[in-house]
Formats: C-alpha cells, structure tokens, sequence
C-alpha cells in the first residue's frame, strides 16, 4: 500500500508585524492590515500570483489571540475583552484562479448592525493556496501492500488582520524593561511594549545610539508592530545594526515607538538606556 500524506504550512500574521506587502509562497497581498472606522464601509485587497503556475486561493477568516512574546494561538471562542469582527463583513469573491502573474482584487464590505457594542473588533483574513483537486488526506495506491511512501506537499496561507472600530477609543503605549543582550556577535535591544485602552496599538519601533559626544544614530528598526487587545504588553526583542564606532559600553540607547511610515508622525512611546 502507498501512502501519501499532505503537510499544511499556515503563515501566521508575522509576530504582528506588517509592511507595506505580505508574501508568502507565491503570493502577494496588499494591503496587509485594514482598519474599518468613521465612514468607511469597503476596501480592495490585491492578490498577485508571482510563481510560474496557476494557482487557486480560497478565501476566509481566522480567529487568533496574541501571547505576550508576540505569538499567535488559534481560537474559536473570543478572549476576554476580544471581539471578533468577521461576522460583520462580507467577502467577494471567495475563491480566485490566478494565472503567473496574474492579479486580482478582493472585496470587503462592512455590514454594521445595532448590536454592535462600542470597541474594536478583529478578525484575519486568510488566503490558502490550493494544491491540486484531491481532498487533503491518504491515497491509495498500486497492489504492493508492502510497501508505504510519504510525500509531503506544502499548502501555503497567509493572513492580514481586519480591525472593525466602532467608536472613537484612545489607546496608550509606554516602554519599559530595556536591555542589550549580546550573542555572539550580535546585540539585540529587548524591552515591553505596553497597552492600555480598548484598542490595539500599532506603530513603527526606532531605536538610536547616543554617544557621550557627538551626533545620534540609528541601530535598530521594525515597522508595523501591533499589541492586540488580547495582551496587555507585549515582549519585543530588536536585532541592533553593528556599526563602526558604535561603543555599546558608554553612551544611551533612546527607543521610540512611533505612527507607522507614511502616517502624520507622532512619537506614542519613548525610553532611554543608560548604558
């Protein structure tokens, strides 16, 4: 007997962190974060096929919940304080064919209803790469019963979070907890990333070397970091440019948490290590 068994590759949503185009396998997606609020009531969301075959995605939701290190567990049922946003958003189409290189867009309309209670709700939107017609599973094949073969076959996916507000909240961000780790060569800044409110937070992370004398610059970067409504902190650790002259034995360390690139810039949080 000859079996074969298909192995799924689900993306989870980057730790949190977003640019401007997610990929995965071969495809691309943008945007990768929709927020619904004020007026707004749809969105376009572009899917690219970058590989040389034809391939097929279906389209749904995917409930998550974020830890405290970043990660993100499936759920069926909502945390406390988490609101799921799909049941109030239609999608169209639900399953794309898309030839190499080939585009296509997919629609998202809001459907508010009087029961919607003030807050934030959340949902990810999943595109899953369809590997051929056969149901996932084993198939049976040939008379040698002695015999058994194992053939695994990567399913990609990849999810965005769609954010439903329905009321103006505020949210509050603060740094704490800094330190420089090194291993090996390499130095990672690790600190908090702390919530408060009744939204998520989202934003851009900066960090700058300020040296007993002379001008700042920067050693660390990562755009598009969220704390979800989940966690009320989040554990971030920041890989740090090795720079000539940069001495990480004397000087400080400022760290910004800040509005996302091509937003109005506001610093949220900042904090300084004094090295």
């Amino acid at each position: 007997m000859k079996m074969k068994k298909i192995l799924l590759l689900i993306m989870l949503p980057l730790l949190g962190i977003n640019m401007q185009v997610k990929a995965q396998g071969d495809l691309l997606v943008s945007p990768v974060r929709v927020v619904f609020e004020g007026k707004k009531q749809k969105e376009e969301i572009s899917l690219v096929n970058t590989g040389a075959d034809t391939a097929v995605y279906s389209v749904s939701f995917l409930q998550y919940k974020m830890t405290e290190d970043g990660g993100f567990e499936v759920i069926s049922k909502p945390e406390e304080g988490q609101l799921f946003a799909d049941p109030y958003l239609r999608i169209f189409p639900r399953k794309v064919t898309l030839a190499p290189h080939e585009a296509q867009v997919i629609r998202l309309q809001l459907r508010k209803t009087p029961d919607m209670v003030a807050g934030e709700y959340r949902s990810h939107l999943y595109f899953r790469a369809e590997k051929g017609k056969s149901p996932l599973g084993m198939e049976v094949k040939g008379a040698d019963t002695a015999l058994m073969s194992v053939q695994i076959t990567p399913v990609f996916g990849i999810s965005i979070p769609i954010i439903i507000r329905t009321s103006e909240e505020n949210v509050t961000s603060t740094l704490s907890n800094l330190k420089v780790e090194k291993l090996d060569t390499v130095n990672n800044l690790k600190f908090t990333l702390n919530r408060s409110g009744k939204i998520s937070s989202y934003g851009d992370l900066v960090a700058e070397y300020i040296p007993v004398q002379g001008k700042s610059i920067e050693i660390g970067l990562v755009r598009g970091i969220a704390v979800y409504t989940t966690v009320d902190k989040r554990n971030v650790s920041m890989k740090l440019t090795n720079i000539k002259g940069v001495d990480l034995s004397k000087g400080k360390i400022k760290l910004k948490f800040t509005s996302p690139k091509d937003t109005p810039y506001t610093v949220y949080a900042e904090q300084e290590l004094v090295l």
